[in-house]
């Protein structure tokens, strides 16, 4: 990122910080944006609300109250994790980026909207006026008539580097962010154990594991990338 002065935000799970305090420093005094992943990549669905909130404390007490924006790991906020969004409300958060507007196995919202919008409890997929947390959705496109995700990770990999470009650009005539994303591990596969897995999940988490790096160079170069606290400031 710094070889192609790029910014971005890390979406930091807390007991790595707990571990290794000194990734919060770079990342900072590069000029990139801390934020959080919860404290032990758990899905919402398995916590309580207890837990979330005593987590959301802990990340704070870790980062000097640095992190104004949350991602849900396996973007599991959905309706059934929707009280997330108030507790994040109440911790004086300004942004979610959880949602991805289209259905898969794992997660989804499909009938949200692709642009920006203020997320509530009450309004998970559109704009609620009273609401304070502003909501990213990941980046989305039409392949074969169906909505698919196109925002970072196992699509990076899997889809065609044009199918992407092209959903980025479609974005930016639109004149919204492509919320894109890509996992720390996906850029050093030398670095990622190879543990058994079932079929299914093998694929997703290893398949054209190789590839990432060079797709992302590649969309770095072509397009211009940001952090969130940045594209709020600049807004």
């Amino acid at each position: 990122m710094r070889r192609n002065e790029t910014f971005a935000t890390f979406f930091v799970v807390g007991e790595i910080l707990e571990f290794k305090p000194e990734i919060l420093d770079k990342i900072i005094e590069n000029g990139h944006e801390i934020a959080f992943h919860t404290m032990h990549h758990r899905r919402l669905d398995v916590m309580t609300k207890d837990d979330f909130s005593q987590e959301v404390k802990e990340f704070a007490n870790i980062t000097n109250k640095k992190s104004r924006g949350f991602r849900a790991p396996t973007f599991s906020l959905n309706e059934k994790t929707k009280w997330a969004v108030d507790i994040l409300d109440e911790n004086d958060y300004m942004y979610d980026s959880s949602v991805v507007p289209a259905k898969t196995k794992l997660y989804g919202i499909p009938n949200a909207d692709t642009k920006p919008y203020r997320i509530s409890s009450d309004s998970m997929n559109r704009n609620s006026s009273n609401a304070k947390i502003l909501e990213f959705p990941l980046m989305v496109t039409k392949f074969f008539g169906k909505r698919i995700p196109a925002g970072g990770g196992f699509y990076l990999r899997v889809l065609p580097l044009s199918i992407i470009e092209n959903a980025i650009k479609q974005y930016e005539n639109q004149k919204i962010p492509a919320t894109f994303y890509i996992h720390s591990w996906e850029l050093t596969p030398e670095h990622m154990p190879r543990i058994p897995l079932p079929l299914g999940d093998k694929f997703i988490t290893y398949h054209n594991l190789h590839k990432a790096m060079s797709k992302m160079d590649k969309l770095i170069k072509a397009f211009q990338f940001t952090s969130f606290e940045r594209y709020i400031k600049s807004d």
